[in-house]
């Protein structure tokens, strides 16, 4: 409960490196996550060239801290592994990057949620940076390092967004 409720978008960080053990950690936190069938329709790149996460802000404008970070995890979806028609992969992709995120504030990083899919631009200049094949989606990219800010806790609960039963 305590990363849930502590957990915030960092975007400045310290030029520490992400140790290889806690890469594999986020990787096994970002693969518990549920999905519809247990089809697990996800892959994911880890980022540490440098050159390669400098050029991320030339097609996407709201990425500018990733040149701070040492490190980044691209999170995609695989369409043909889903196991239903309808387009689960997105929500599965979804809860193994809140994963990802939960994991990083547990064990003292910081991350943020940089929304790929499903704008087409930011898509395929991480399919080229990447050599991402066409039938993987990039989906969600999340800068991860050592913090380098500190940020309180949000109260976020909203007692008027809550309905029981009924709206």
């Amino acid at each position: 409960m305590k990363a849930i409720f502590t957990r915030r978008s960092i975007r400045r960080y310290t030029d520490q490196p992400v140790s290889q053990e806690a890469v594999l950690q986020l990787l096994e936190a970002a693969m518990a996550a549920p999905s519809a069938g247990d089809s697990r329709p996800w892959h994911f790149v880890v980022i540490t060239d440098r050159q390669l996460l400098d050029k991320v802000p030339s097609f996407h404008a709201y990425a500018r801290m990733i040149t701070e970070a040492p490190m980044a995890i691209l999170v995609c979806g695989d369409q043909g592994q889903a196991k239903f028609d309808a387009a689960y992969w997105v929500q599965d992709c979804s809860a193994a990057t809140q994963n990802i995120l939960l994991a990083a504030e547990a064990m003292g990083l910081g991350s943020v949620w940089l929304g790929v899919y499903p704008l087409e631009e930011r898509m395929a200049g991480l399919r080229d940076l990447l050599g991402i094949p066409e039938h993987i989606t990039p989906f969600a990219l999340l800068p991860v390092g050592h913090p380098g800010e500190e940020k309180p806790p949000a109260e976020r609960y909203d007692a008027d967004r809550v309905h029981y039963d009924r709206w």
